[in-house]
């Protein structure tokens, strides 16, 4: 008589690691977190083997689409480690939109990949619940995704993140479009580091002394909290100011800087005259240039420094820009013009 036959049990997935209830309970718990993000043209969304989506139902009569993907990067480090986890989500969404508006499109519809050793329900709900925020924020509908529980391919509370994002817009109306000198730069503020460059971060904080439960020395709060400030999302005042007309591009301040971002919206042939004395340097800048004793032009490099976002503007439509976004809760400064000297030109100091 076999082990089995005498009543002990065979192998299961559940004893292998994976826990197919607890991912069942997790899809029934973010049900009502995704519903919130329910926008025109979502047909069918979390439950099936695909969702679907109607271009028509959203209002687009000839659209192309655009689709981005990105993830967190290492500032999910601190996400662990900290087990403030909730911004993160924000973060996986904003990467994703904030690109897809550049183009000139409107993010229609999001889906997450979130991946794991052992699935924490609560934990990735949490997560979850903050990507279904970001799309609010922007919206965009939440309509699938996956969760991907590895025994084995992570250490123990890890886990890791990636999402895909996809707009549209009419034919012809894609951005970059119309860029010349003269044309003045919108800088939009940042809500900090964002989501680019935390391996210098997480080196900086080590370097320091502190831990991330310890005071933070530039704002209040903890350190590691407010290192996990989420990404700032520009999508509705951004898209608000393309429909009020004389937008030629945007650029999303992500890893690369100013320095390597604005050059990509910008035709060859033509530069930026950038003006570092137009905004003040958040704290967590100055602090970080001062633990690592960073040269400038290494900062502007690595980091937003400030600026989340730059519109390139008619310099005729530039005030009525500039209102509007103010009017929308966006922190805007004039930070230079598009030259016809090829290159970043920069005067002033960031302070």
């Amino acid at each position: 008589m076999t082990a089995t036959a005498a009543g002990n049990k065979g192998m299961t997935y559940a004893g292998a690691g994976v826990d197919i209830d607890a991912g069942n309970a997790l899809v029934d718990r973010i049900k009502p977190a995704a519903k919130r993000t329910n926008r025109p043209g979502v047909v069918a969304g979390l439950g099936g083997f695909g969702a679907l989506f109607d271009l028509k139902g959203a209002g687009y009569s000839d659209p192309v689409l655009v689709a981005a993907t990105d993830g967190v990067g290492t500032k999910l480090r601190i996400a662990i480690d900290t087990g403030v986890v909730g911004g993160v989500g924000i973060d996986l969404v904003a990467m994703c939109v904030n690109d897809l508006v550049c183009q000139g499109a409107e993010p229609l519809f999001f889906l997450d990949y979130f991946a794991t050793g052992k699935l924490d329900t609560d934990t990735a709900a949490q997560i979850i619940e903050g990507i279904a925020e970001g799309c609010v924020q922007s919206g965009c509908a939440l309509i699938g995704g996956e969760t991907a529980e590895m025994p084995g391919m992570y250490p123990e509370g890890d886990f890791d993140l990636a999402g895909f994002a996809v707009g549209a817009m009419e034919r012809g109306t894609a951005l970059p479009d119309g860029v010349k000198a003269g044309d003045v730069l919108l800088g939009l503020a940042s809500n900090g580091v964002h989501s680019n460059g935390y391996s210098l971060v997480r080196r900086l904080v080590e370097h320091s002394g502190l831990g991330w439960d310890d005071a933070c020395p530039f704002d209040d709060g903890p350190l590691g909290q407010v290192l996990l400030t989420p990404t700032r999302l520009y999508v509705r005042a951004a898209l608000d100011a393309i429909r009020l007309g004389g937008v030629h591009a945007l650029a999303h301040i992500t890893g690369g800087g100013l320095s390597e971002n604005l050059p990509r919206v910008l035709p060859d042939g033509l530069g930026a005259r950038i003006d570092l004395d137009a905004w003040e340097l958040p704290g967590v800048f100055g602090w970080m240039a001062g633990v690592g004793d960073i040269a400038q032009a290494e900062m502007l490099k690595t980091f937003n420094c400030g600026i989340g976002m730059v519109l390139v503007c008619a310099p005729e439509r530039a005030g009525a820009i500039t209102q509007l976004l103010r009017t929308a809760g966006e922190g805007v400064h004039h930070i230079g013009v598009v030259s016809d000297a090829p290159g970043m030109e920069y005067q002033g100091t960031l302070a």
